[in-house]
């Protein structure tokens, strides 16, 4: 285990594993300045699992409480949907709606979406099939979100300097002082209604970098289904994570 004596107030700790049944799981410490206890949950992407931890801690009281939620964590590993196989026949999400996959078996052409049937037809060898949709849908939550990140920029009366897509674990999206949003490409997964309040949520912070009543006052204003939106990140994150 990586803690091995009081950590002070300031100090990050940094993700550790923790073994579980024989197998190592990841623990990923965050400090919450107003926790007043230890405080463990699924990661979004069940691959592990986020601890929130108060002001100051010790490795004894982390490891105690690690052991003592050893059944919570098999549990909840228990319920995590198995990881999508990308194959012919294969069911993924696109934009809220469930896609068969059929591959074209021809190692050159593009992908191609055909919505009256929900079917993506997919070329390449089998080696590389898994590497070609992930660009490809990339692709397609670069264009969503550009789309929406503007409508909402406009509406908002902000500028934006750069937009980008990755593979964040943690979070949806991102927004720095300088005007730059980055977002998770799997929220092209998700109905449109999610990936635009993440792109309403995000665009909001260049006026308000904060979570304050300001903040979720102008998000409200703009994007009527925050509530709904947010209910369905926090009921579907683990299914975003292992659909690709």
């Amino acid at each position: 285990m990586f803690f091995g004596r009081k950590t002070a107030a300031s100090e990050t700790p940094s993700p550790f594993e923790f073994e579980l049944d024989g197998k190592p799981v990841i623990i990923t410490p965050r400090r919450h300045a107003s926790a007043r206890r230890m405080v463990l949950r699924a990661a979004r992407d069940g691959e592990g699992f986020a601890l929130t931890l108060p002001r100051r801690h010790s490795q004894r009281a982390i490891t105690e409480f690690l052991h003592a939620s050893s059944d919570w964590m098999r549990n909840q590993l228990a319920r995590l949907p198995a990881k999508s196989v990308i194959a012919d026949g294969a069911t993924i999400m696109l934009r809220g709606v469930e896609v068969k996959i059929r591959t074209t078996g021809k190692h050159r052409g593009i992908i191609s979406y055909d919505a009256a049937s929900a079917t993506l037809l997919l070329p390449g060898s089998e080696a590389h099939l898994q590497r070609r949709l992930t660009e490809w849908l990339k692709q397609q939550a670069l264009e969503d979100l550009r789309h929406a990140t503007s409508t909402y920029a406009a509406a908002m009366g902000v500028t934006y300097r750069k937009i980008s897509v990755r593979d964040q674990k943690s979070r949806w999206g991102s927004c720095t002082t300088d005007g730059v949003l980055s977002y998770s490409w799997r929220l092209i997964l998700a109905p449109p209604f999610v990936l635009d309040y993440v792109a309403a949520h995000e665009v909001a912070h260049l006026r308000e970098m904060n979570h304050g009543p300001r903040f979720w006052r102008l998000v409200l204003t703009h994007c009527k289904d925050t509530r709904r939106a947010k209910t369905w990140l926090k009921q579907n994150s683990n299914l975003l994570h292992r659909a690709v």
